[in-house]
Order: structure tokens, then C-alpha cells, then sequence
């Protein structure tokens, strides 16, 4: 974490969660005027590049609607105009399929249907002697039913099949003419992959024709509109710009209250919001995705000493209390899942060490918190304690991880404190120390 909030980018991330749902509005209003004038912009650039083959794609445009409006493709028509062209191709083995799975059915002898039936008879017969075979007979019942049904429905699909041989060759000849327009407006994609693609290009083609047509004329207009919307992207810059400056402002102090409790009394922290002069124009490079704002995260040691860059002015442990400052603060307009520190502790001790344990312990009201830490003012804040030892059996050595019970936190906390768990006088600090969070 410490060696992302050094990035520019990081900061301004952090400044833009601070500012919360005021920002992020602001903001997404700015995104959508930047995404408007890229498309726009893009739009003419394509107008502009294809004027001189203008007239050959007006042309190939109106000659693929026309022959679309006499295609009059449905959704899906190459799979079902498929399966009709199978079936009508195999009606007499469809048919033969049929009569042999009815005869299998229904013959008199040997049809699964008359054993069936002689089972069932059987059984009902039968299973007033043992009552066992009640469930039986019922699923030979039910079985009786369903090749009953099925033998009906065998019988009309049978019924129902009839040789069409104009049918089939209307078929055919549609088949052909969909593959023949795929395979000369299309590309290589299912059929009916390809249809809607073909749709969707129909659909937008008389647009697409009013823009060519339309050329230096239609071009012109597009120029305006790209000009508006250059201006309305400014206003929202603009705008972005005036709440990431306030939000900067209420960060600055807010952050430097709380790095002043964790041993810091004497820094001044700053989030500065610089922007291009926006009444002198600005370049199209000056726009991005995110605004026009450069965020520069700073610390002053001292009152009267000079302005230092977060990565320049701060050692490791001061930079992770910062980060620990900008967390506490953020997190409550806008918290994160879980926040990892180590060495946050670093070079604190006595009260200042009590408070970045308070701190901790504040933000873990919002999220989860990790912290690595040597310090039992620290430690003593932790909802859940877990040591990292190491053991041996002689050969081998191998580093585990323990969770505490609360008698066992008691006596760790007195071992960081005196360096020995069975210190009266320590155990009775740790116990002060564990009362803390209460």
C-alpha cells in the first residue's frame, strides 16, 4: 500500500473516494460528456477519412438493403428451414420408423403393450395375497399408461406424415438464397449468426446512408455538434475540479488531525488539486478519462519548512501512519473490504502507540483489519490475537501461526511488554491494555 499511495494516480483515487457520493456524481456526469464527444469524435474522423470512397460505399450500402427487403429473413430461419428440408427428405424412413415402433407396441403376440397388459393382470390378482406388490403393479399401471400415450402419439405422427414435394423444393430453393446472400454480405459465423449481424447492419444502414449522402454538409453539422460538446466537457471539468478542491481541503485537515495522534504532532499533510487554466482554452490532450486534475499527495514537517512529495518526505513507518490516517478518514464516507499494515508501528511507542491502536481498532468498524505489529499497545486492540512461532525437532525447522485465548492474550501481551509471561506487574498491564477496547 505504501509504495501505490506515492503514485499519482493512487492519490487522486483516494481524494475521488474521500469526496463520496457528491464526486462520484460529478464525476460520472464528466465520464458520460467525455465518452459523448470520443464517439462523436470518432464518428467524423471515420466521415472524414471515407469522403473520397463515398459514392462506392452509397452505392454497395443500397444495393445490400435492397436485396435485404426482398430476402425478408426471420429470426432463425436457416436451422428451421434445415429441419423442414430433413423431414420432408425422409418420409418414408421417418414412416417405416413409425409402423415398426407401433407394431413393437401393439402387436397382439409379442407387442410391448399386450405383455404389459397380461402383467398388469397378473399382479392385480396377485397383490391381494402380499401387499409388497402394490407399488409394483402401480408402476406396471403407470407404465401401461405411458406406452398407451405413446403408441396414440405414434400413431397420429404417422398420420401425419405426408410427401411434399413442392414443399421441399421451395425449401431448397430458400435455402439456397439465404447461404447465397450469407455468403455475399456476410462472413464466417453461423447462418443465423450471421442473419442477425445482417439485421443489425440493415437496421443502421439508412443512417448510415444519410451520413454519406449527407458529406461536407452533414460534416459541418457534426462539427458543431463536437464543438457543444467540447464546451459542455469543460463546464464538467470545471465543475469536477471546484469538489475535488473542496474535498482536498476537508481531506488536508482531516488527515492531519489524525496523524498528529499517532506521533506525528508536528506534520501537516496536504492533497492538492492542480488544473489547466480553463479560461484560456484548454487542448484536447488536457481531457482524460478521469478529468483534467493532477492530485498531489504532500507533508510539511514543519510550520515553516517546505512542502515534500509523500514518497520523498516520509520514512516507511510515517508513511504507513499517514495511510493508516487517510484509511480511518476515508472509510467513513467510503470503506474497502480489508486493509492489511505492517510496520505502522514503526518508531511509536507509549500513548502515540495506544492511539494507532485506537485508530485500528476504529476502522475495523467498517472493515476487516490486518495488522502485523511488535507493539503490545497495538496488540491490545485486536478483536482476535494470533502469534507467528517457530518450533524445531531437532533437524527441521518450520514457522507456525496460533490463535490466542483470552487467558493466552493476557500473557502474550505481558511477554511484549516485560519479556516474561509470568510477570506480575506486567500481566497486570496487559490486563489495563486488553480493557482498552472494552
Amino acid at each position: 500500500a505504501n509504495a501505490q499511495i506515492v503514485k499519482p494516480a493512487k492519490q487522486r483515487e483516494l481524494l475521488d473516494r474521500f469526496g463520496g457520493q457528491e464526486l462520484a456524481k460529478v464525476l460520472s456526469a464528466y465520464q458520460e460528456s467525455f465518452t459523448q464527444y470520443l464517439e462523436l469524435k470518432s464518428r467524423l474522423a471515420a466521415m472524414k477519412s471515407s469522403a473520397s470512397k463515398r459514392d462506392g460505399e452509397i452505392a454497395e450500402l443500397q444495393e445490400f438493403l435492397s436485396a435485404w427487403a426482398k430476402l425478408k429473413a426471420v429470426r432463425n430461419e436457416c436451422a428451421t428451414t434445415e429441419d423442414e428440408i430433413n423431414r420432408l427428405s425422409s418420409v418414408e424412413d421417418l414412416r417405416l420408423a413409425g409402423t415398426t415402433s407401433m407394431a413393437a407396441l401393439d402387436s397382439e403376440e409379442s407387442g410391448a403393450l399386450t405383455l404389459l397388459h397380461s402383467a398388469r393382470a397378473t399382479l392385480e390378482s396377485a397383490k391381494a395375497k402380499d401387499s409388497r406388490l402394490e407399488e409394483i403393479a402401480d408402476r406396471v399401471s403407470e407404465a401401461v399408461f405411458i406406452l398407451d400415450d405413446a403408441s396414440t402419439d405414434l400413431a397420429s405422427y404417422v398420420t401425419s406424415l405426408e410427401a411434399d414435394p413442392s414443399r421441399l423444393d421451395l425449401l431448397q430453393t430458400r435455402k439456397a438464397d439465404l447461404h447465397s446472400f450469407i455468403k455475399r454480405w456476410g462472413g464466417a459465423l453461423s447462418p443465423d449468426e450471421e442473419l442477425v449481424l445482417l439485421a443489425a447492419k440493415a437496421k443502421s444502414g439508412k443512417e448510415s446512408i444519410a451520413d454519406l449522402e449527407g458529406g461536407d454538409e452533414r460534416i459541418a453539422e457534426l462539427e458543431k455538434e463536437l464543438s457543444a460538446l467540447k464546451k459542455k466537457l469543460l463546464t464538467c471539468a470545471t465543475e469536477l475540479t471546484a469538489v475535488r478542491l473542496k474535498h482536498a481541503g476537508k481531506l488536508s485537515a482531516s488527515v492531519t488531525t489524525e496523524i498528529h495522534a499517532l506521533s506525528m504532532p508536528h506534520t501537516q499533510f496536504f492533497a492538492e488539486v492542480a488544473s489547466p487554466d480553463y479560461t484560456s482554452g484548454l487542448k484536447e490532450s488536457d481531457f482524460t478519462q478521469l478529468g483534467c486534475d493532477e492530485i498531489t499527495m504532500l507533508i510539511q514537517g514543519h510550520k515553516d519548512g517546505p512542502k515534500i512529495a509523500l514518497g520523498k518526505g516520509a520514512s516507511g513507518g510515517e508513511m504507513s501512519r499517514i495511510m493508516l490516517g487517510l484509511e480511518v478518514v476515508i472509510a467513513q464516507t467510503h470503506p474497502v473490504g480489508t486493509y492489511i499494515f505492517d510496520e505502522v508501528d514503526a518508531g511509536v511507542g507509549g500513548k502515540a502507540a495506544i492511539e494507532v491502536g485506537k485508530r485500528l481498532h476504529q476502522l475495523s468498524k467498517q472493515s476487516q483489519v490486518i495488522v502485523v505489529t511488535h507493539l503490545p499497545q497495538v496488540a491490545a486492540w485486536a478483536d482476535t490475537h494470533f502469534v507467528v512461532k517457530k518450533s524445531s525437532d531437532g533437524s527441521v525447522v518450520a514457522s507456525g501461526v496460533w490463535k490466542l485465548s483470552e487467558n493466552e492474550r493476557v500473557e502474550e501481551i505481558a511477554r511484549m511488554l516485560a519479556g516474561l509471561e509470568d510477570s506480575l506487574s506486567a500481566r497486570e498491564h496487559a490486563t489495563e491494555l486488553l480493557a482498552l477496547r472494552s
